[in-house]
């Protein structure tokens, strides 16, 4: 009869043919080409003044005044753009919208309802991330962003509510614009 070796000695053989075959595939990688980072050239939109390899950072645009105080979702009906602004009236986020034909009024509304979504909005896209603020002559008034990440065309002949923004704003307005949350409308 042939003599079975005891457990530890398998696991000893197995942890040391498992590390001597890491070490092996360690030394031939060590001796492969290696990745090397491209030097940062700036882009042929920089502006003629800036030195020669250094941008300067665009500095998010100043909250409006009028806007309150506090933990709030500034929207500026001007600039078409929004705010995320948190309790110390700091912006955490900025971002560019496109707005439908029926604008709220200037003033200070409350988040109420809000639907993940996927839903067609009235000019027949399909949006997510919807938070409902405000209702003006008989249309809801709601922040969401097209499933499809696309801004939408002009609106023709419909009456529209929805104000559009990009995917990942729309990410960060929902998880911002809980029920509850001011929204300031600025003009």
């Amino acid at each position: 009869m042939r003599a079975v070796p005891a457990p530890k000695v398998w696991v000893t053989g197995l942890t040391a043919g498992a590390i001597a075959a890491v070490a092996v595939l360690a030394v031939q990688a060590d001796k492969g080409t290696k990745p090397r980072a491209a030097a940062a050239r700036p882009s042929a939109s920089a502006s003629a003044g800036a030195h020669a390899g250094a941008t300067k950072p665009k500095a998010p645009a100043a909250v409006p005044d009028g806007s309150g105080t506090g933990r709030r979702i500034v929207y500026s009906l001007s600039r078409k753009t929004v705010w995320l602004v948190d309790a110390s009236d700091a912006a955490r986020r900025t971002f560019a919208v496109w707005p439908g034909t029926v604008s709220p009024a200037p003033g200070t509304y409350t988040v109420g309802t809000r639907a993940a979504g996927p839903l067609t909005g009235s000019d027949g896209v399909k949006v997510e991330h919807i938070v409902y603020f405000s209702a003006r002559s008989g249309v809801n008034i709601a922040f969401s962003n097209a499933v499809d990440g696309s801004s939408p065309p002009p609106a023709s002949n419909t009456a529209t509510g929805g104000i559009r923004m990009r995917t990942a704003d729309g990410a960060a307005l929902w998880t911002f614009g809980t029920a509850g949350t001011k929204v300031a409308v600025v003009g």
